[in-house]
């Protein structure tokens, strides 16, 4: 069970205000760079660890608005007439920097161990390339698996609003390996189901 389900509901809650956007002649892909450039923003700021404790309420907040735009991007390539071969490598492109970026900062939070981190990061990364690498064998883009990225962005903003109003225990260290092996099972699983689209 993914959190990507949702997908559909939340698409038609978007429905209106795509139309508008489209209407006012925004493009898909300058939603695209946009999100991706806010995102790598908020991630160095909280990477600095200058800011207050409260700032990683910014997180979960982005996090939500960036699935939006996501979505947004999405539905004005589709039903707007903008798809295009630089839009579809512009979205698989900055999704990984976006998440990479945004990922990043909990390598200083107490009590993350950077390299599951780091591993989370990467293995973040190929599950994306994992999906995307659908089609060059005849099957469709992957988006399954227990770690997808709106599933990641659930756990990441839910870790950065308890750590927005108080210290994470030390216990909540073995999150991060659970999250990256997750994370690794996505990478297999949507493989295999590629692999056995196509047989």
């Amino acid at each position: 069970m993914s959190i990507y389900l949702l997908k559909p509901r939340f698409q038609a809650l978007l429905r209106p205000a795509v139309g508008a956007l489209a209407a006012a002649g925004v493009t898909a892909n300058q939603v695209t760079l946009l999100a991706c450039a806010l995102s790598v923003l908020l991630g160095l700021a909280l990477a600095t660890q200058g800011l207050p404790r409260a700032a990683w309420a910014l997180l979960p907040l982005w996090l939500l608005l960036r699935m939006a735009l996501n979505a947004v991007d999405g539905m004005l390539a589709r039903e707007h007439g903008q798809a295009s071969k630089l839009g579809a490598l512009l979205n698989e492109l900055t999704d990984v920097v976006a998440d990479a970026a945004l990922y990043l900062p909990l390598a200083w939070l107490a009590p993350f161990d950077p390299a599951w981190v780091g591993a989370f990061i990467v293995l973040a990364g190929l599950s994306e390339f994992a999906g995307a690498l659908g089609p060059t064998i005849g099957a469709s883009r992957r988006y399954d698996g227990p770690m997808g990225k709106s599933d990641r962005a659930f756990y990441v903003g839910a870790i950065a609003l308890w750590a927005a109003f108080q210290p994470l225990p030390a216990e909540l260290a073995l999150l991060m390996p659970l999250l990256a092996l997750l994370t690794a099972a996505t990478v297999v699983q949507r493989v295999r189901r590629a692999l056995a689209e196509v047989a």
